[in-house]
């Protein structure tokens, strides 16, 4: 996708007040400017009055200029003499303690918590049933009456979800969004959830079931697309990354329970199969409940004209009013950023400028890559397939289900140090980091397949290796591709940006759950994981070159580093931070990488060294 050069403007504004000089749809100095900088302060107040008036805030207009103040300089809040001690204490502690946050956002994000674990649950009800259900309808894929025909079936059912969500779920999304908000879409996407994986303990033939699935996957791609958007838009910039992971954390404990649920009842005879896949029933009863007792999201009552509600739900999840008249106030100029870019438009023509907006496409193409990447991984082909896999390994039932049971928990346990992890290291250096890893444990699990049957380290190695490939994935892909793709779109475009993202990773585990079945007949186990393994490896390359890293900025603040254009991306990522790394990790010298976004403001990290040294100035690094 090749970029448009461009020369960038320099302006002044004078309906604002300040220089304009960094262009939002082709940013090639890689500024990341703040909206509101070089405004003189009775500009910028008579700005908010007028803004306050328009929108029926003037009670709170005072409390409006001091946010103002703060969101134009937030490192110099020290010196805003209309701030009083109390608001300055809460001001340092949001950098200082930045997990001191208020119960309505925690209520808000273990809600999403729920919805990804109705996520993690619903895949692996099939997991087990499908040592199972396959004998009842008459399609076998072990036994004498085994063929290929019966295998594309069994791919098909399983992959009945992902083809709903990939055609229609995450397509529903924006419309929804658009006419009932966050909480009343995943309102309906839960019911879906809860009522589908009902009938699907109910169905009578393959064709039933498949009907069942694809009903699922409606739910499952309308929740996908809106849960990380919604957990996005709620939470404080510095501590974004941590708690929107929590989708990918909970969907792993979710694909957890689903496992227990399993082995629960593995020894129910006949019905067994049907109980794993109605059992995912349970986490959607508190979703469909607990939704409404949640905030809306401000971003969304602010996309609608709706500022007063916007105000009540950032005062619900900020510690103080000073923050969120802040958050508002700014949340509203870059909105007019955006605005001048992008103007107005209906459902077709956003998913068109999809591609055809630099900065929106920047944004689509590096979202496609990571949740591309989510599947590439062959993280799917366990999460699908573990006890299938572990059969073919000489396993008996239980002894499959029981290393699936153990799957899931490490996938669980590894996903928690990311809460940390992905605001300090950033998204792209997890990356980074686990995709070499991933792409060896699982040459090594499918190798292990070699090692005669007979012998006990044929089962216990391949069971070792596909453990170390979870714990790997966990704290990376696992985590990154939703949290990133719910953030890197501009609040006109996120709705549909979302719903590309999963639906593109749901497609391909349509097409990785239809073929795995056929694929490790053909291949044998050690050809298949051997594919995966190579795929790891293409992944790393299309992440190097395309995934900027996006850690600590506001979701507005975002704008200006998708207007880098590709290019200038891959450029510096081939002639700056490939040599650094080389001559600093494998060389041994000592070198220092020059940055490749040069930002306005500071981001949390740096804030907190400005708290010890005053008088401290720092350019922030993003790119690595």
């Amino acid at each position: 996708m090749a970029d448009v050069k461009e020369t960038p403007e320099h302006h002044y504004d004078h309906e604002r007040g300040r220089n304009q000089s960094v262009s939002l749809s082709n940013n090639i100095t890689a500024r990341i400017e703040n909206p509101l900088a070089g405004i003189p302060r009775d500009t910028l107040f008579r700005n908010v009055d007028e803004f306050c008036r328009e929108t029926g805030l003037t009670d709170i207009a005072p409390l409006i200029r001091k946010g103002a103040l703060v969101a134009q300089d937030p490192p110099a809040f020290e010196e805003i003499d209309e701030l009083d001690e109390s608001e300055r204490e809460a001001l340092r502690n949001e950098v200082a303690h930045r997990w001191r946050q208020p119960r309505s956002l925690y209520i808000t994000v273990i809600l999403c918590s729920i919805g990804a674990a109705v996520q993690g649950w619903d895949q692996t009800g099939s997991n087990g049933a499908n040592l199972s259900w396959p004998d009842d309808f008459g399609v076998p894929t072990t036994g004498p009456m085994a063929s290929d025909y019966n295998s594309w079936i069994v791919g098909l059912v399983n992959s009945g979800p992902y083809i709903g969500s990939a055609l229609l779920g995450c397509w529903c999304s924006d419309p929804l969004n658009n006419f009932f908000g966050r909480r009343g879409t995943i309102f309906v996407a839960a019911v879906f959830c809860l009522l589908s994986v009902i009938g699907s303990g109910f169905t009578q033939n393959w064709h039933q079931l498949l009907v069942t699935r694809l009903l699922l996957g409606v739910g499952m791609g309308a929740k996908a697309s809106t849960v990380p958007i919604y957990a996005a838009e709620n939470c404080p910039a510095a501590i974004r990354g941590g708690l929107v992971m929590s989708w990918q954390m909970w969907t792993a404990f979710g694909i957890f329970l689903g496992f227990c649920a399993n082995l629960a009842v593995y020894q129910t005879g006949a019905i067994a199969w049907r109980l794993q896949l109605g059992s995912a029933f349970i986490p959607a009863v508190p979703l469909v409940i607990g939704v409404y007792f949640c905030p809306e999201s401000p971003r969304w009552y602010i996309k609608k004209g709706k500022y007063d509600k916007a105000f009540k739900s950032l005062s619900r999840l900020r510690n103080t009013p000073l923050q969120a008249a802040r958050d508002l106030y700014y949340i509203h100029a870059q909105i007019l950023e955006e605005a001048q870019i992008i103007g107005h438009n209906n459902y077709v023509t956003r998913f068109i400028e999809l591609f055809t907006i630099p900065r929106v496409r920047r944004a689509t193409l590096a979202s496609f890559v990571v949740m591309l990447a989510q599947q590439m991984c062959g993280i799917n082909i366990i999460a699908f397939y573990s006890s299938t896999i572990f059969v073919e390994a000489g396993a008996g039932n239980l002894q499959a289900l029981l290393a699936s049971w153990g799957f899931g928990l490490v996938n669980f346990v590894f996903a928690w140090p990311a809460v940390w992890t992905i605001d300090t290291y950033g998204r792209r250096a997890l990356l980074l980091f686990t995709f070499p890893n991933m792409a060896w444990t699982l040459l090594a699990a499918g190798l292990c397949f070699i090692i005669p049957q007979q012998l006990t380290a044929h089962l216990g190695m391949i069971a070792f290796f596909v453990f170390t490939f979870a714990a790997f994935y966990s704290p990376g892909e696992g985590p990154v591709p939703f949290t990133y793709s719910a953030e890197v779109f501009p609040l006109s475009h996120r709705e549909v940006g979302m719903s590309w993202a999963v639906a593109t990773c749901l497609f391909w585990a349509a097409v990785l759950s239809i073929t795995f079945p056929r694929l490790i007949r053909a291949f044998h186990p050690v050809g298949a994981f051997a594919f995966y393994a190579g795929l790891n490896v293409t992944a790393l390359v299309l992440i190097f070159l395309f995934v900027p890293e996006t850690k600590q900025r506001t979701l507005e603040e975002l704008d200006y580093v998708f207007a880098v254009p590709t290019r200038t991306h891959m450029h510096y990522q081939l002639t700056k931070a490939l040599p650094y790394w080389t001559k600093k990790y494998i060389l041994r010298k000592n070198v220092v990488l020059e940055p490749l976004y040069r930002f306005d403001d500071p981001v949390a990290s740096d804030q907190i060294k400005g708290l010890k040294h005053p008088h401290h100035k720092t350019e922030t690094d993003a790119s690595s």
